[in-house]
């Protein structure tokens, strides 16, 4: 699978009838950090951030970045700060498929396909599958037509009843962290599309606690929790791992993650690197 295009949604529109002094005040006690110390983050006063927040000053686009810079809000919403308080978007959105995007899209295909045969996949920030590699695909056995319809969410995929769900032998611990990862983004991101992806993955059947299938294979120690899931006759355990672009300066780019799946074990690890040859 390789890159495919990704919409664009430049520029929201800030929340009719808000200013960005309620904005800011907003994404302040989120983060737990009071008036004083967000002004000596931002090298200002407590009163000049008082004033902000309650509109009595209108802060200059510097300040509104630096706030936001301070208080680690998401670049989109950065955007949605400037507009707020009367300025333009300071970050672009381009589509993936953009040239200007061209080197990235290499890069990212280069790591991802790199890292073969272990599958590593990229999803932007509501989880749509926007590349992949090979090793994803052990991932797909079974899944229905309908699920392998783009674009591909990897949630969905995940979670659904006729998805991978019933082949992942611990479903039941696996569940509840793809739910609370989704869970901390929804906190970090003001995103309803994120949020209506949460609503209808948490409301697919749960299963228990123990974990779905034939008895566990002999205890190997884990450094992280991994996702157990038969392929092929064969229990298969994977780690994850989640990076991230550091200091974006596009919406887009912003919102990327790469997953990639360590063998949790030997086994798998064998597994995998037979298949590949």
């Amino acid at each position: 699978m390789t890159i495919v295009p990704t919409g664009t949604d430049a520029a929201a529109a800030a929340p009719a009838g808000r200013g960005v002094g309620p904005l800011l005040r907003a994404w302040r006690e989120r983060r737990r950090v009071s008036q004083l110390e967000l002004a000596l983050r931002a090298d200002s006063s407590a009163r000049h951030i008082s004033f902000i927040e309650t509109g009595r000053s209108r802060p200059s686009e510097e300040m509104v970045l630096r706030l936001a810079e301070h208080l680690d809000v998401p670049v989109r919403e950065r955007n949605s700060l400037l507009l707020a308080a009367g300025y333009a978007p300071h970050y672009p959105e381009t589509p993936l498929d953009d040239p200007a995007l061209e080197a990235l899209r290499e890069g990212l295909e280069r790591l991802i396909q790199g890292y073969e045969p272990y599958p590593a996949l990229v999803v932007d920030a509501t989880y749509t599958v926007v590349a992949a590699n090979r090793g994803i695909t052990m991932f797909l056995d079974g899944v229905p037509e309908s699920l392998l319809q783009p674009p591909l969410n990897a949630m969905r995929l995940t979670l659904h009843p006729q998805g991978m769900a019933p082949r992942i032998r611990n479903l039941g611990e696996w569940r509840g962290h793809l739910l609370a990862q989704m869970e901390r983004q929804i906190a970090l991101h003001r995103s309803e599309p994120l949020r209506a992806l949460y609503e209808e993955v948490a409301a697919y059947p749960a299963p228990g606690t123990a974990d779905v299938g034939a008895e566990r294979p002999p205890p190997v120690p884990h450094f992280a929790l991994p996702m157990r899931i038969e392929h092929d006759g064969r229990v298969l355990s994977f780690v994850s791992s989640i990076a991230t672009f550091n200091t974006p300066m596009d919406v887009t780019v912003s919102e990327l993650a790469i997953e990639t799946f360590l063998p949790a074990d030997p086994a798998t690890a064998k597994y995998l690197h037979a298949l590949g040859d």
